[in-house]
């Protein structure tokens, strides 16, 4: 449970992240591709910020931005009442035993030829000054917390399983105490039956040891079990900010409701949400839509649609959407944007294409 009067850890305010394109024999600099395009928002203490959104949104481009893992184009990442974005080197270094990171691909992210043991005590090595027996004690406490036999210490990644390798890394992440952790899609390479177990073990570990994080997934059934809240990304900006019970009960913004349509009920008579599909391909980052990033597929989009991009703003505590249906004019999300003629003539022309 979340403290009555919780603390920010993370602040994150107009974080952008470019990709430069270069082209030509001169490899001049001609555009860049916005992987990330002015994204804000906070984390508290001991909660769980979920990112959910379709591939190629920018979620993981945001959980490696926050960690310093890419250099930031623009913004701020204060953790800590730290800047992450304008540390030097040196202070980077000594911020990094805060914040960790537990990938994607957990095959990918640990060393083939170190041992298990090497592998989780690597961070100690690099950190700290310890001798080589408290750092194999260390070890040994690690995996006694994420559930792996102590006679696995010597063996090397290619002897476990893919739910085991992914708890060598949760422990690689703990080893020096870290207050934010990032999960960037920790259980996308897992089997079903294996999901379940790490997402409870990061649950068992976030209270017991008080860990704040960013779970990434575009699962958006395992985000309904972890996370606090849920921030929806789509081309690089976030549609909507939300607590998870009232994104899950009523979506504002327009792709959210999409998004949230596509989610499987185990009992097929208590859907209750139509499904929607959208049509179009999503836009290149390279050449974002003009006005709002969502505008070429949304079945709402009307004039200022095309015109302007809409910022993120709370429109009922706690809940933030960037979107022009909503609008404090209005005082109904679901009653059109101010101007409602104008929004009602778009939609009755996309419905007779």
């Amino acid at each position: 449970m979340l403290d009555a009067s919780p603390q920010t850890l993370v602040r994150v305010d107009g974080l952008k992240m470019y990709f430069p394109i270069y082209s030509g024999i001169l490899r001049r600099h001609t555009g860049d591709v916005k992987a990330v395009d002015g994204v804000s928002f906070d984390i508290q203490q001991g909660e769980t910020l979920g990112l959910v959104g379709e591939s190629g949104c920018g979620k993981s481009t945001v959980g490696r931005a926050l960690l310093r893992l890419y250099e930031p184009t623009a913004g701020s990442v204060v953790i800590e009442g730290e800047d992450i974005a304008t540390l030097s080197p040196e202070a980077l270094r000594k911020k990094r035993p805060t914040m960790q990171m537990v990938f994607q691909d957990p095959q990918a992210s640990l060393n083939p030829r170190m041992t298990l043991a090497n592998i989780i005590s690597e961070p100690l090595v690099e950190h700290t000054n310890w001798s080589p027996e408290r750092r194999l004690e260390r070890v040994y406490e690690l995996m006694d917390a994420v559930g792996l036999n102590r006679r696995f210490a010597n063996r090397f990644p290619h002897e476990f399983s893919g739910g085991q390798r992914q708890r060598i890394g949760i422990a690689r992440a703990l080893a020096l105490n870290p207050k934010f952790i990032v999960c960037d899609e920790p259980i996308a390479a897992l089997d079903v039956s294996i999901q379940a177990q790490v997402v409870n073990l990061l649950e068992d570990l976030q209270e017991k040891l008080g860990l704040t994080y960013l779970f990434i997934s575009h699962d958006l059934s395992m985000v309904r079990h972890i996370a606090d809240r849920v921030a929806v990304m789509y081309l690089g900006r976030i549609a909507e900010l939300s607590p998870r019970d009232a994104l899950f009960a009523n979506p504002l913004h327009p792709y959210a409701e999409a998004l949230l349509s596509a989610v499987n009920e185990p009992d097929p008579s208590l859907a209750r949400r139509q499904r929607i599909i959208l049509k179009g391909d999503v836009p290149s980052p390279a050449r974002p839509p003009k006005g709002c990033n969502f505008c070429t597929r949304c079945p709402k989009a009307f004039a200022r649609c095309h015109a302007e991009k809409p910022e993120l703003q709370e429109v009922e505590p706690g809940r933030h959407v960037a979107c022009f249906l909503y609008t404090p004019e209005t005082g109904d999300a679901k009653a059109g944007p101010t101007g409602v003629p104008e929004a009602n003539e778009h939609l009755q022309q996309g419905e007779t294409k």
